[in-house]
Parts: C-alpha cells; sequence; structure tokens
C-alpha cells in the first residue's frame, strides 16, 4: 500500500497569489510556515521554522483567497508533489509543493478582518463569537 498525505497546521507568510489556467481553473498558491519547539542538551529553547508552498486548485482556490490573509492560522491536508522545470536560462530547476485536497481555517482574531469575506455590517453582527472560558448559551449557536 502507498500513501502520499501531509497535514500542516501554520501561519500563512505571504499574501495569496490567485491565477486562472488557460482552461479558466482557478488556482492560487502562498506559502505556510510550520514552528517546531524543542529544548537542545543543555536545556536551552530552540525552535525551527519551516516554509511551504501551498497549492490549491477551483473552489478551494476561490475559498482561501476570500478569507485568507498573511498571518492568518490554516490546517490544509494534502499531497507532496515535486516538479521541474527549466528556467529561462536553460538551468534545470525544481520544487516541493503541497497540493491542497482539504483546508480548515483557524479562529479569527477580535478585530481582524482575517477570514472574514466583504459583507455588510449587519452580517457580522448576526454571528456571535464565542471567546475561550465564556459560558454557550444553545440560542447563540448560529445553527
Amino acid at each position: 500500500m502507498n500513501l502520499n498525505k501531509v497535514i500542516l497546521i501554520g501561519r500563512v507568510t505571504t499574501d495569496i497569489e490567485m491565477r486562472s489556467t488557460p482552461s479558466g481553473q482557478s488556482v492560487c498558491t502562498f506559502s505556510l510556515a510550520t514552528n517546531r519547539t524543542w529544548k537542545d542538551k543543555s536545556g536551552q529553547k530552540q525552535e525551527e521554522s519551516q516554509f511551504h508552498r501551498i497549492v490549491l486548485w477551483q473552489k478551494l482556490a476561490e475559498i482561501a483567497s476570500q478569507f485568507l490573509s498573511k498571518g492568518a492560522l490554516v490546517m490544509i491536508e494534502g499531497r507532496i508533489q515535486n516538479r521541474s522545470w527549466e528556467d529561462k536560462s536553460g538551468v534545470k530547476r525544481y520544487t516541493t509543493e503541497i497540493i491542497g485536497e482539504n483546508m480548515q481555517m483557524g479562529p479569527r482574531t477580535q478585530g481582524s478582518s482575517e477570514m472574514k469575506p466583504q459583507t455588510s455590517q449587519k452580517e457580522d453582527e448576526d454571528i456571535p463569537i464565542i471567546e475561550d472560558g465564556d459560558e454557550i448559551d444553545v440560542k447563540d449557536i448560529p445553527f
């Protein structure tokens, strides 16, 4: 059995770049940073960041370009893909990308337009924001 699956949770580090293929398919790309922290042998805290190129297609690309922005927390589930091509000077180039198949957006920060589509003020007021530690009243759940 073979499996090519990756799950990343991190922050968007670049603006979402939205394009269309010649056949009309939507595609967006952006960079996602994941961090890892650990203590070394001497007990000092160490931190390392990895940057991943994310590629989303069709409806997922449209949703990401509408709701994600630089700094947004997001989970991407997908597969790893390696590509190669020749640049204009004839040099062979390589890249590794994560082709996203599922996406889960993180919480929106208070006062941020992150993950918020262009809506009227009235629509925003209809959706309550429940903070950690607040009691949840069933009538406040919007579904």
